[in-house]
């Protein structure tokens, strides 16, 4: 575990870095989903979905073409949209309802993302590979996904 958490602290660190000063959401979803999926392991997807018109649009992403629109409560980044908590599943073919964008995935993780305390959207992670995530992927899932944003928004805001 330690190696995740060492893995985990430099990616944090990268995407500070790679975002500082700037303030284009777009740029910045597009640089860290392609930080995210080149530097973390077995991974298949990384994918920002965007809460607006009442449903989950795809944004920026790395991996296969993605769901474009998701009904909140629908699959895994539905049902995060409905409850605004994080879910683990390290079986999606155990998931109910599950939507398979690509069927190599096997295990996902998605995280709420909030910004001025009012629900955003979801990062979505997909791994081909059974039992990938943990709570130490939740844990700076949930520190990395805001740094959309911007850097200031978040300095001072992590344990």
């Amino acid at each position: 575990m330690a190696e995740k958490e060492q893995r985990y602290q430099l990616l944090l660190a990268q995407a500070k870095a790679l975002l500082d000063g700037e303030t284009d959401l777009v740029a910045n979803m597009s640089n860290l989903a392609s930080l995210i999926f080149n530097e973390l392991p077995n991974l298949n997807g990384t994918s920002f979905y965007r809460f607006k018109n009442d449903e989950l649009i795809l944004g920026p992403f790395q991996g296969k073409p993605a769901c474009m629109h998701i009904a909140i409560g629908s699959g895994v980044c539905g049902t995060v949209a409905a409850t605004l908590r994080s879910e683990i599943v390290p079986n999606v073919h155990n998931f109910s309802g599950h939507i398979a964008c690509d069927s190599a995935s096997k295990s996902e993780i998605v995280v709420p993302i909030f910004k001025n305390e009012q629900f955003w959207g979801v990062l979505d992670l997909d791994s081909p590979e059974f039992n990938t995530f943990d709570e130490i992927d939740e844990n700076y899932l949930k520190q990395i996904a805001p740094i959309i944003f911007g850097v200031k928004e978040i300095v001072g805001k992590e344990n």
